[in-house]
């Protein structure tokens, strides 16, 4: 009876072979997922100011059914009237009366070809994009 005793060598570690697909597959996945969490951060800033135009809307409306005939051609008149706004959002231009015009919000977060939205003096808001 022979007895091989012989030790054999235990593997240590992970191949290259096999550290160059788990790379390949991390790739793939964030490949993936950084276009998708893009779009995910613009909806959530698109939804940000049409909820800042509903807000400016409202407060409009407060401030124009105190002063029937002023006009709403500040931010300062807004928030005279309780509005507040987000952090990132900000008075674009506007001259909203009661019965005509539009206030114009901008998102410094947006790019420049979608951040702007108006509301009207009906609150119909528009948003370029939507």
């Amino acid at each position: 009876m022979i007895l091989h005793l012989t030790k054999r060598r235990k593997r240590r570690g992970f191949t290259l072979i096999e550290l160059m697909i788990v790379v390949g597959i991390i790739a793939i996945l964030a490949a993936i997922a950084v276009p998708q969490f893009i779009q995910y951060r613009q909806r959530g800033f698109r939804a940000e100011l049409t909820s800042d135009l509903k807000n400016a809307f409202t407060a409009a409306q407060a401030y124009l059914s105190d002063y029937p005939g002023a006009t709403i051609d500040s931010a300062a008149k807004l928030t005279f009237a309780g509005w507040l706004a987000s952090p990132r959002v900000g008075w674009g231009s506007g001259n909203l009366r009661i019965d005509s015009g539009t206030v114009s919000l901008t998102h410094s977060q947006l790019p420049a070809a979608k951040n702007t939205g108006t509301v009207g003096c009906t609150g119909a808001i528009t948003m370029p994009g939507l």
